[in-house]
């Protein structure tokens, strides 16, 4: 056997003396003022192998949050404001607060009560009217005395409220010294690996931050949650005042003013485009007025027909066979004709959504500017609440299954353009190369490399657009459409709980059928 001892290397203390040394430089370029104090500090934290703290950092307790914010540990600051403000308002409360004063005005308002009481009996005429007042006053007077007490027994514990708002605040000291030096360690530990994006040393500007946020927004919060007679200021924003301020006394409030511009902006806007939106509601009323003559004009058993054979041959046989028992459900009920309204609202709707949304998605993901510019509108699209969208909607295109169709399109796109930009992006660079190198043409290399490749996360979002479009069935009924959105709200409006549930059924098993049958074509597509 071959001795390897001679082999080995031996790390000399030379060598581990120059790690410590740079480690330790490295901590005081990050820590600045008082960096000797957190090399003892973090080498210790490095040096423990308990989950106990074995650090305490005096000033961190000693200033509380002011230290957080100097340091940028801003987590920290904000956590331990809010529970140092909790501590000082229960001190507040204990010193110069009232914690009986609601009882005691509830007190006074029963006395108040009582003597009116005994007065109307003083004044009545009436033997029974005479019991009667008087023993609702001797009631009302009792109720008075409980009231009463609970507020001194209230009183008589701000004691108590006081010395518990001391000993949290502090534990909640003690806690901050004991964490500092643990976060202040994790702090260094992201400042090693990402200094750019990480906030080190003690700053100027941080501590005036944390200064100023702690003084405004401690007072304020332990003013109004233990003096008694808070300033109104703090109860509302004094809107009457701004307005009377910026527009005039007489003049009416900003509230009124804007919203009376943007409704004359609009009303200007849908009278001179009125062309322009009656051609939209043309198309949109062609494409759905197509889907609902196949769909309803056809003999009910050859659309039921249609629609199981193609849950088949994209999904396999159990799906449909569900697929069969939930249009029996759909057909037994009386909902047939309203369900294939419903289908031709969605079907038009998405037919809309993709035709627009798949070109802007591979444009948006081959031009990223472009999808720069686009990701806000598209962030507004899905997170505006469908009801605020609603408005413009009515104005411009008035009500009906058009204009809801309209509504659903501005809902449902957003996922489709997203998930096709997303799969263009990530088709890699080097077959795309390769097939440039191969002499493919620009249309070539879209059609036969990109749109191929992107095709699972393009179904994805098309599957997404579905269903959103179909989530969206309920709200357009608001605006005059019909199918089974229009049953469930007519059901909602009169309380009707046995028709709103079995049309809420009728709308699930839509959506599953749907869902089952594109996920289980694109399921057989990636088989292929």
């Amino acid at each position: 056997m071959t001795d390897t001892s001679t082999d080995m290397k031996v790390t000399a203390a030379s060598n581990i003396e120059v790690d410590t040394e740079a480690l330790n430089a490295s901590i005081k370029e990050f820590a600045g003022l008082y960096g000797d104090y957190y090399c003892k500090a973090i080498h210790k934290i490095h040096d423990n192998t308990s989950v106990l703290p074995v650090t305490f950092n005096l000033w961190a307790a000693v200033l509380g949050p002011l230290w957080s914010a100097s340091r940028a540990v801003w987590g920290m600051f904000w956590t331990f404001l809010i529970l140092e403000v909790i501590a000082w308002v229960q001190i507040g409360r204990g010193l110069w607060g009232n914690p009986g004063a609601d009882m005691a005005e509830r007190a006074a308002r029963q006395r108040d009560r009582a003597t009116e009481l005994l007065q109307r009996a003083q004044d009545a005429t009436e033997q029974a009217d005479i019991d009667r007042f008087t023993k609702l006053a001797g009631n009302i007077q009792s109720a008075a005395d409980r009231s009463l007490a609970q507020a001194d027994a209230g009183q008589a514990e701000a004691v108590t409220i006081m010395v518990t708002g001391f000993a949290l605040l502090i534990v909640f000291k003690l806690i901050q010294g004991f964490l500092a030096n643990q976060i202040y360690e994790k702090q260094y530990s992201k400042w090693r690996i990402d200094p750019e994006a990480t906030e080190s040393g003690r700053s100027l500007r941080n501590t005036i931050s944390g200064a100023v946020l702690t003084g405004v927004i401690g007072p304020l919060v332990i003013y109004k949650f233990t003096v008694n007679s808070s300033l109104a200021l703090l109860d509302s924003f004094p809107e009457q005042r701004v307005s009377e301020l910026i527009l005039g006394e007489g003049n009416g409030t900003l509230f009124s003013r804007v919203a009376s511009s943007m409704e004359d902006r609009i009303d200007g806007t849908a009278d001179a485009g009125g062309d322009f939106f009656d051609g939209i509601v043309a198309g949109v009323r062609a494409v759905l007025d197509a889907l609902t003559l196949a769909l309803e004009g056809s003999p009910w058993p050859v659309v039921m027909l249609v629609i199981c054979v193609t849950a088949w041959r994209a999904a396999g046989p159990r799906v449909a066979i569900f697929t069969a028992a939930a249009l029996a459900y759909i057909a037994l009920l009386g909902y047939w004709e309203v369900t294939m309204e419903t289908v031709a609202l969605v079907g038009a709707s998405v037919t809309l959504c993709v035709a627009m949304g798949i070109p802007l998605g591979i444009w948006f993901g081959k031009s990223h500017r472009a999808y720069r510019i686009a990701e806000p509108v598209l962030d507004l699209m899905q997170t505006l609440p469908a009801f605020v969208y609603l408005i413009p909607i009515i104005a411009f295109f008035g009500t009906g299954n058009p204009p809801g169709i309209l509504a659903t399109i501005i809902f449902g796109m957003p996922p489709v353009i997203r998930l096709t930009a997303l799969g263009m992006r990530g088709v890699p660079e080097s077959i795309k190369e390769a097939a440039v190198a191969f002499g493919a043409s620009r249309a070539q290399l879209l059609k036969d490399v990109e749109i191929p490749l992107a095709l699972p996360s393009i179904m994805a979002g098309v599957n997404q657009t579905i269903l959103m479009c179909l989530s969206m069935v309920v709200i357009i009924s608001l605006i005059g459409g019909g199918g089974l959105g229009k049953e469930i709200l007519e059901a909602l409006q009169y309380a009707a709980k046995g028709p709103g549930l079995l049309g809420g059924f009728a709308i699930l098993f839509v959506a599953m059928v749907i869902d089952r049958i594109v996920q289980g074509a694109f399921r057989q597509d990636e088989k292929r």
